[in-house]
Parts: structure tokens; sequence; C-alpha cells
């Protein structure tokens, strides 16, 4: 069988951040047999005060022993596993997205907290900057989804919000995909913001509109997930997307989010897009960020 993620890069500023998405990369490597990459970017905007007396940035050989810590850990892990690392001076979220473009990589898997200091941020803002400016999908890894030993990171159960865009069916594709490898279940979500509608008798036949269109979305991710021979269940809920896919995956024990970064606006919501960001920030669970720029699997 082919290889359908070839690579995945690993930043890190060897925080206890960087380590929660590095120990969900290294594991989605190890089940893909993919490449595995490890980056730490040091901030180039430093002041002549910030130089050692060799002339080098203090921050060079903590980089360095990041990427190497990270490495070990794939390694001691998967004795199999191709592991390359690389320090980098620059831009954070601009230098993890030219080497990720660079290097042709499929998968970026990132915390979304990590550490601060002398005027930058490799983790946290960066990872909102990299998901808005990759071409690649972005595994973002909350702090709430611990520091399990890499065999102990659940990939079981996998929630597909969809609003039917074109976000959402390159979200969809990678995700069925996903739950083929990975040999999970797969759950389609469509959440219906009534918040724009007007008086009762327009609101009515709007919802019905709504909730036609919502079930059209679902039965495409059924569809596509009979051609994978993926099991794929569907719900409709009404409500905020923001507030809807994050409880619906605390309240199924969902494992990953698998969504668009970009979708349908209209009826006065973005349901993909800003809602995606959001729900990075506040899922307690990790969220794989496809966007539509990305090939499919």
């Amino acid at each position: 069988m082919s290889r359908f993620i070839e690579s995945i890069l690993i930043p890190t500023d060897g925080s206890d951040g960087a380590l929660a998405g590095a120990t969900h990369g290294i594991a989605l490597a190890s089940r893909t047999d993919a490449n595995l990459h490890v980056l730490s970017v040091i901030e180039s905007r430093l002041s002549t005060a910030d130089f050692d007396e060799f002339g080098r940035p203090p921050l060079e050989e903590e980089a360095e022993e990041a990427v190497e810590d990270i490495a070990g850990l794939a390694t001691e892990y998967d004795t199999g596993l191709d592991v390359t690392t690389r320090v980098r001076e620059g831009t954070p979220f601009q230098s993890i997205r030219e080497y990720a473009n660079r290097r042709e990589i499929d998968v970026i898997t990132m915390g979304t907290k990590g550490r601060t200091g002398l005027d930058r941020v490799l983790l946290g803002s960066v990872t909102e900057n990299v998901l808005r400016t990759a071409r690649t999908p972005v595994l973002a890894v909350p702090p709430t989804a611990g520091e399990p030993d890499i065999d102990d990171v659940p990939f079981d159960r996998l929630l597909l919000p969809t609003d039917g865009s074109d976000g959402a069916a390159i979200a969809t594709e990678w995700g069925i995909e996903l739950a083929s490898r990975l040999e999970s279940s797969v759950h389609a979500l469509y959440s219906i913001d009534t918040s724009s509608l007007g008086d009762e008798r327009e609101s009515d036949e709007f919802l019905e509109v709504l909730e036609e269109r919502g079930e059209e979305a679902i039965d495409a991710v059924r569809e596509r997930g009979e051609e994978a021979g993926v099991d794929v269940s569907g719900s409709i809920v009404t409500g905020s997307p923001v507030k809807e896919i994050p409880t619906y995956a605390t309240e199924n024990d969902v494992d990953l989010i698998v969504m668009g970064t970009h979708g349908r606006t209209g009826i006065g919501q973005w349901f993909l897009g800003s809602v995606t960001e959001n729900i990075v920030r506040q899922a307690d669970v990790p969220v794989f960020c496809v966007p539509v720029s990305a090939e499919s699997p």
C-alpha cells in the first residue's frame, strides 16, 4: 500500500506545548510510515546584547537541544523512522511555511501553546499564522491533549464538520483517508446557525432548506466513506458551529477533529475559516486543519 503521508514536519521550541505536538506527530508518522522532519526557529530580531562572546545567539544551543530531544524521542519509539533535524533563523511562521514548501512536507504537526521570550513566540500565535498561510494540512495539538505515551495517542474517533463547501470537501478527502489508514470511525456533523433567521414563518421555511442542505452535505461524506470502506454516521445540530463542534467532540469522546480552513459564507456566518481558528483555540482535542490549497490524499 502506498503512503498517503510521506513526510511530517514538527516545529519545536522545547516547550511542553511543542512536546504535545511532537508526541502526536511521531505517533502519526509511525502509523503512516512517514518520514519525520524536526525544525526549531530562532527569532531573527535580536539585538547585539542578545549575542554571546562568540557572536552567536544564546538560543542557538537551546534550539539544537530542542530538535535533538524530539528526534531522540522519535527514534527511541520507532527505530525505523527516518528523522531529519534542522535549526533555522528567521520569522518563525514564515520559516516553518517555507521549510514545508521547499521540502514538500505533507503535514505540519505543532502545539498551540509554546514558550515566549525575546519578543518571539514559536508556538501559539505562530500556530495560528501557520494555519492561515500553510498550503498543507496542519495538525494543531492543544495542551489539554496532554502528553500520553506515543503508543497511547488515540486516533480512534474522528469528527468531520461539514458545510458542503469546497473547503469541507477537501477536508473530507483527508478525513476519510486518515480513517481508512488508521482504522478510525467517522462522524459527520452539520451545524445550523439560526441566529440570523428572520420572522417565524420565514425562519421555518429557511430552517427546512438548511436541514435539507445539511442532509446533502452529510450524505456526501457518507458516499466518500463507502468508496473507501469507512463507516460514516452523521448528525445535524442547531447552534453556532464555534460552540456546537467542541461540545459534540467533548460529549462523544472524539479523538481528532478534521476540518477545512476555508468554507462557505452567507446567512451571517463563516462556517469554516474563522470558525476553524476558533475551534483550534477552544477544542480540548487536536484539530487537523486542511486548507483548500491542499492536494487530495
